[in-house]
């Protein structure tokens, strides 16, 4: 505007000058903003050029007193968009100016005023384009930067959540507190609304639910009956994230109404061992951090789960072999010992008749040892037969049930009945300690209750599993066997916690005694 005051006083130029410095207040104060694919502040910059060249064209082309405005255009143009945008607008610029003047003033005198300021508008558009480069580099290698440190600052927290999982997961080897520890740790670091973990039972193909949160599951799921997120990631190596779990394909999940899950296979030893779930009913509410953080619990739960698996593998061969070495030491000592008694007696007995006749006071006497030698041997041998009865794939919980009643009614004369009604069997492993609370309701009932009738009714569906084992006898009160503490019952209610069953006593003096062991299958 000075130059314009100095050299021409028309009111005109100033006018001109006055729109230019309008437009430079305005955009101090809103300047342009460039993002790519903006089309918006595209046509902003656009305008800008449009304004500049408008102005120095209609106060003198090359001579006019803004002519320097062209170069702040171009300027822009190239801090926006480099040389793709700065060496177009540039070349224009420059076309728009001259073209007129080598109509009005000739070539000569034309290329004269536009040679100098082509060069230095070609020269800006450069220059400018070279920094928008460097700038653009500067950006990138910042960004990169804050991006490492930001990943680096995940990472630590995730090492440091997971070192706090891996102190805490594999420290004991009792299953039922190691699924119990394990869902503590995803609901601290997930806070999820639903958790699942499935264990998975090689002999059948089946999975057991170790523990559900937030949905209702039944206890045993077949292979073609788990929910779609956990089938995919049975056959994959790493924990898999579902960011919408509506969406065609993804879903649903363990519940139906969750909108994101995390799902994780837990292998051990090269194995699959079981499967994890954790959703949250909002979609997109879990992310990769969350992802990475389900690893590295899948990793040390795998671990713990396989351990405290074959631990309760161990124990229960253990407890097994220890059954049947005692049955062989009985056979083999104990057994043939009283056999070898028994002989003995029916050759003295013999002998004595023989010898003194049978009006002997000494013969009755040897025929009533005889009688309870018989008695004895008789009940080694079932004693013997009852430590190697259990279930099996073979023999299952119904069939073992039924001859064992049998061989109880053949032996004491005791009326038995038994009602099974199985709709669903359960597990194996849970068959075999069921049978092994029936067999100890039923031998106490046998032995100290004085009953005359003993019923057995065993009922197994998707929803629940109830061993009743009901007498006529005495009840808990009339016998110190019979005792709330004592070893036969203490070793019932071990076995009932073990699979996560309850069990109750129902009992009063000459009333008889019910047993009742009761699993829910509804998680």
């Amino acid at each position: 505007m000075l130059l314009a005051a100095a050299g021409h006083a028309g009111g005109g130029k100033l006018a001109e000058g006055v729109l230019l410095l309008g437009y430079a207040l305005y955009r101090t104060v809103v300047p342009i903003r460039y993002a790519e694919g903006n089309l918006r502040n595209l046509l902003a910059i656009v305008f800008e050029v449009a304004l500049c060249l408008g102005v120095v064209v209609s106060t003198g082309y090359w001579d006019s007193p803004y002519v320097f405005s062209l170069a702040t255009a171009v300027v822009v143009a190239g801090l926006a968009r480099s040389f793709s945008l700065a060496f177009p607008i540039a070349v224009t610029v420059i076309l728009a100016v001259s073209l007129p003047l080598f109509f009005l003033e000739g070539w000569t005198t034309a290329l004269g005023d536009s040679a100098p300021w082509s060069g230095e508008l070609l020269l800006i558009a450069m220059v400018s384009g070279y920094s928008r480069r460097l700038s653009s580099e500067a950006d990138q290698r910042a960004s990169h930067a804050l991006t490492r440190v930001s990943h680096l600052s995940q990472a630590n927290a995730l090492l440091s959540e997971l070192h706090r999982v891996a102190q805490v997961l594999p420290a004991s080897l009792d299953l039922s507190e190691t699924v119990s520890s394990t869902l503590g740790r995803l609901r601290e670091l997930l806070k999820p609304d639903v958790v699942a973990l499935l264990l998975r039972d090689e002999a059948s193909d089946s999975w057991s639910v170790a523990a559900a949160e937030g949905v209702r599951l039944p206890t045993v799921l077949e292979g073609g009956d788990l929910p779609a997120p956990l089938a995919r990631v049975m056959h994959s190596p790493v924990s898999q994230l579902i960011s919408d779990l509506s969406a065609p394909g993804a879903g649903p999940g363990v519940s139906p109404r969750s909108g994101s899950g995390v799902y994780s296979p837990l292998r051990a030893r090269s194995r699959l061992v079981g499967l994890l779930a954790v959703e949250r009913r909002v979609a997109s509410s879990l992310d990769e951090q969350d992802l990475t953080l389900m690893d590295g619990v899948a990793e040390q739960a795998a671990l713990a789960v396989d351990n405290a698996r074959w631990f309760s593998r161990l124990r229960r061969v253990g407890a097994d072999e220890e059954r049947n070495r005692i049955a062989r030491d009985l056979h083999d000592r104990v057994g043939q010992s009283l056999a070898y008694l028994a002989f003995e007696l029916d050759r003295i007995a013999g002998k004595v008749t023989a010898d003194n006749g049978a009006t002997d006071e000494v013969a009755p006497d040897l025929e009533r040892l005889r009688t309870d030698m018989r008695k004895v041997v008789s009940e080694v041998r079932e004693t013997l037969y009852d430590l190697r009865t259990g279930v099996s794939e073979e023999h299952h919980l119904v069939e073992t049930l039924d001859g064992f009643l049998e061989r109880v009614s053949d032996r004491k004369g005791i009326e038995v009945t038994f009602a099974p009604n199985v709709s669903e069997p359960l597990p194996l492993p849970l068959e075999r300690e069921m049978w092994r609370i029936a067999q100890e309701a039923i031998t106490n009932a046998e032995r100290h209750s004085g009953a005359s009738r003993i019923d057995v009714r065993w009922t197994s569906n998707d929803r629940f599993a109830l061993l009743e084992v009901s007498d006529n006898g005495k009840g808990l009160g009339g016998t110190t066997a019979g005792r709330v503490d004592s070893y036969g019952i203490l070793g019932m209610r071990e076995r009932a916690d073990a699979i996560g069953a309850s069990l109750e006593f129902e009992s009063a003096p000459g009333a008889g005694t019910t047993v009742r062991c009761r699993l829910v299958r509804d998680a």
